[in-house]
């Protein structure tokens, strides 16, 4: 019996080079745009290199060029401009005393979120061919046969870069998935996997949605996947991967939607390939809900669980990862599991909780669980 494969959902920690360069282009700054992109090659070599010690046999080039996963599309596609207002989620605002702590500890990135004012339109594909083309290079010379590239989806773009142009939420909705159409089918065209990130589907209902009942919310989520696979019509399934989250940070996460309600929403997503959390403590027994419902399970669907956390710096026993896996292994079989991480390392640049070392400590110690279920 093989290995099981291990990957992980794609943002890593960033170098400080990598950080200044990013802020600089973030905040206006003149930079030297050939320092910029050898400086991005040679973070992305440096981050694939780190993954293959680490044992990570599906890898990602780290998000490194990208301020954050949702918010880079602002660098990318007309339309955007001013700043979005902020909305802590519902649970931190249920315990203001931790909120403020966060706030007063510098525990809230800072960042350009600018409202969507104008039509949604691409600038080309240039910066994403630079990712593309560094991230295939440290591939091929650190010998990966599989790779896969980032990007957001319409409904995580409406999240955090708000509407304040297109007539209604599913105009914007019609409009971001239009738009995103090319960069998905560019991607999987370079012969990389295309992974989209969509913590709407969990993470908006505590932050965005809180006015409405959990059936009124799956309504809106289901809208949002209806978005997506109209933007991946023309991407084939199997090169697919699909990540929901309820928000890649440590806080009591008791507002949650749960995964039982978001099941059906999630297996309808156009994707082989299905991420999601379940070292967070406040979804670790969800297990469950994929054994309970086993039949409803899509042939041809492979469960990515995230056997390691990304919210702190405990490096996981390769003997509990080991025991996460298998919890999936014995609903769907040792083929259709993939081992995986909760959420990013590096979701914003220059911000994240993990010690960059003891991000990837944490990668070969998924690695290494995944060698003891084979």
């Amino acid at each position: 019996m093989s290995k099981i494969a291990t990957t992980h959902v794609g943002s890593l920690p960033r170098t400080q080079k990598v950080v200044d360069f990013i802020f600089a282009r973030e905040n206006g700054e003149a930079y030297d745009k050939a320092a910029f992109d050898a400086a991005m090659a040679e973070a992305v070599d440096e981050t694939v290199r780190r993954q293959v010690e680490a044992g990570v046999d599906i890898v990602s080039d780290g998000e490194t060029s990208k301020i954050s996963y949702a918010t880079y599309v602002k660098d990318r596609y007309t339309g955007f401009d001013g700043d979005s207002p902020r909305n802590a989620p519902a649970d931190l605002k249920q315990f203001p005393g931790f909120l403020k702590r966060l706030a007063d500890d510098g525990g809230t990135p800072k960042y350009a979120r600018p409202m969507c004012v104008g039509e949604v339109k691409s600038k080309g594909q240039g910066e994403l061919q630079a990712d593309i083309a560094n991230l295939k290079a440290a591939m091929a010379k650190h010998g990966v046969e599989r790779g896969f590239m980032n990007a957001a989806s319409p409904g995580v773009i409406s999240l955090f870069l708000q509407n304040a142009h297109y007539p209604t939420r599913e105009a914007y909705l019609a409009a971001l998935a239009d738009a995103m159409k090319e960069e998905y089918e560019t991607i999987v065209a370079s012969g990389l996997d295309l992974q989209l990130d969509c913590p709407d589907l969990a993470l908006s209902r505590h932050m965005l949605f809180t006015d409405l009942s959990d059936e009124e919310f799956l309504k809106v989520a289901a809208s949002h996947v209806e978005a997506l696979n109209h933007a991946l019509q023309n991407v084939p399934e199997e090169k697919i991967r699909i990540h929901i989250c309820w928000g890649n940070y440590e806080g009591p996460h008791v507002c949650d939607i749960p995964m039982a309600k978001m099941f059906d929403t999630l297996m309808s997503a156009k994707a082989r390939y299905v991420l999601f959390e379940t070292s967070n403590p406040r979804h670790g027994h969800e297990w469950t809900v994929f054994r309970d419902r086993k039949s409803d399970i899509p042939d041809g669907k492979v469960l990515v669980p995230g056997v390691v956390d990304t919210t702190t710096n405990f490096v996981e026993h390769p003997e509990l990862v080991a025991q996460r896996i298998a919890r999936f292994t014995d609903i769907v079989g040792h083929e259709r599991v993939i081992a995986g991480s909760d959420c990013g390392f590096g979701t914003f640049a220059g911000f994240g909780t993990i010690d960059p070392d003891i991000a990837y400590a944490k990668l070969a110690a998924l690695s290494e669980g995944a060698a003891l279920v084979s």
